[in-house]
């Protein structure tokens, strides 16, 4: 790297610069996914007598989206590698769109498992293509920052999302249509025409940049590519498709995936348990609000203090510790007000574990391997996903109680909090390998 164009470089005025430009647009994205990810527990609540399903079978239905995410995630990852994160994402957005607004046609239980395993393969790519795109442009010390105001996108989705679909559940009759099928031909036009809005503003790589003049686009560039040296000095090589096989990735999946069946299964759970509240849809998505806004809060604020050291392995051990706490108490408080105000402290310690986790794996993936790496991880974890849509309602039907599927989310919360024991170990015995201290190789 050239000495002068490093000594006139102010960092921290160039990633904010760059975090302005592109965040905002990488987080309305994640917000609008979101949205259509959480429509489905909204339009539950009429769409069960419309079609005349149990909750396992709407749970079952509603699961497949992430059978077609799997099935997907990696080719879509490697393909927005080779064609760039425009043009690929455009093509998420627009896909996704469409097959949202074709849930609203639905006519009966098989027709609306085909379109949520499309939904699944329509958006899968997404996420871990955006992880992928930050580590074109972020260097290590500022992605947790920026994950965090990615993830930011996700709490935000719930929240917005939850009084539209609560709002919308109760215009049904409006253009003909009941109110679940309402909540799908809103919720997926925003994508439909985010697709052009991705194609024209969204730059492909800091060298295409405009918005950067040659020194910032060299020093970055540089800054990345000896990080990733570094990086790949201590890692395994082989062709990126062998790092489907690689112990760290696969262990990461299963930790990844005891997040993913929280975050589902409450987000996926709550207006049915705020149902049981004896209040209205509309009354229920303004509730719903809640919990969303608290995690939106954290996400803004907390991820920036965690750039040093360890300091975000151990905020995820102890946001897994409060996160088991607050959904046990979710269960086993005596009212409405105290269970719903656990479950109010319960979400923000799931969604900050979301920026702290994914700033593990970029330590030991890079380039095409990362773009595999990352989905392989996301795609394995987010069966979580697809188990917890199943799961939380089982356990409802097994013990008849609206507030026992919480025991989900606190059990995963337990598992969770020990392996991150076990990465916080093994990196302080082991400070002076950031790679091998991502994960324990027998931690899967």
């Amino acid at each position: 790297m050239n000495d002068v164009n490093a000594a006139t470089i102010d960092e921290s005025r160039l990633i904010n610069r760059m975090g302005w430009r592109l965040m905002p647009l990488l987080g309305v994205l994640y917000l609008v996914a979101y949205i259509d990810r959480s429509n489905i527990s909204f339009a539950k609540l009429q769409m069960l007598g419309s079609l005349g399903l149990s909750e396992v079978a709407y749970g079952l239905g509603a699961s497949l989206f992430f059978i077609g995410y799997l099935i997907f995630e990696i080719p879509s990852n490697v393909l927005l590698h080779k064609y760039g994160a425009p043009r690929w994402m455009a093509r998420i957005m627009f896909t996704w769109g469409v097959v949202t607004i074709l849930l609203a046609f639905t006519q009966n239980a098989t027709m609306f498992y085909a379109l949520r395993f499309l939904l699944g393969a329509s958006e899968a790519g997404l996420y871990p293509g955006v992880i992928y795109y930050l580590t074109l442009w972020f260097p290590q010390r500022h992605r947790v920052r920026m994950l965090g105001y990615f993830t930011v996108g996700s709490s935000l989705g719930n929240m917005v999302g939850a009084p539209i679909c609560g709002y919308l559940l109760d215009k049904g009759g409006l253009l003909g249509l009941q109110g679940w099928q309402l909540v799908f031909v809103v919720t997926g036009i925003p994508s439909v025409l985010l697709t052009f809005v991705v194609l024209y503003l969204l730059p492909k790589s800091p060298q295409q940049a405009t918005f950067l003049n040659e020194g910032e686009k060299r020093w970055l560039v540089n800054t990345l590519t000896a990080e990733s040296t570094q990086a790949r000095s201590a890692a395994r090589h082989g062709s990126f498709l062998s790092v489907l096989t690689e112990p760290r990735v696969l262990g990461m999946a299963f930790y990844y995936m005891m997040l993913s069946i929280s975050v589902y299964g409450v987000s996926y759970w709550l207006p049915t348990l705020v149902k049981g509240f004896g209040v209205s849809n509309t009354t229920n998505g303004l509730l719903n609000i809640i919990p969303w806004l608290m995690a939106t809060i954290v996400l803004a604020t907390l991820p920036s203090r965690l750039r040093k050291g360890n300091r975000a392995v151990v905020a995820m051990l102890v946001s897994s510790l409060l996160g088991m706490v607050f959904f046990l108490s979710s269960v086993f408080l005596p009212s409405h007000g105290l269970r719903f105000a656990a479950l109010c402290f319960g979400a923000p310690c799931l969604y900050l574990l979301i920026p702290c986790f994914w700033t593990i794996p970029s330590k030991f993936l890079h380039g095409a391997r990362a773009a595999a790496g990352i989905a392989a991880i996301n795609s394995l974890g987010n069966i979580g996903g697809f188990i917890a849509q199943n799961l939380v309602p089982f356990v409802k039907q097994v013990t008849g109680s609206t507030r026992a599927p919480m025991l989900v989310p606190s059990c995963c919360m337990v598992i969770f909090a020990v392996v991150t024991l076990l990465i916080l170990r093994r990196g302080q015995r082991e400070p002076q390998r950031a790679d091998d201290s991502a994960l324990p190789h027998n931690a899967h």
